[in-house]
């Protein structure tokens, strides 16, 4: 039966983020902006999905218009 110290030392996978801290910080890095990006547009949608949509028209008078119109 073999050591399990031996077993370990054998298999090295690079991929591995274990065994890079550049890499470990870059993927953590993108998860989190991944993370941000993806709670912010959510938040977004429910916002837009949840405005005020008036259902009367407004009347705004001539006067207080960019420009007005006086009698």
């Amino acid at each position: 039966m073999e050591n399990n110290d031996s077993l370990l030392n054998l298999i090295e996978n690079p991929v591995n983020i274990d065994y890079s801290k550049p890499s470990r910080s870059r993927f953590l890095f993108l998860l989190g902006l991944f993370g941000f990006v993806l709670f912010f547009v959510g938040c977004n949608y429910g916002l837009w999905t949840r405005s005020y949509k008036s259902s009367e028209k407004i009347v705004v008078p001539e006067s207080t218009t960019t420009n007005p119109k006086y009698k």
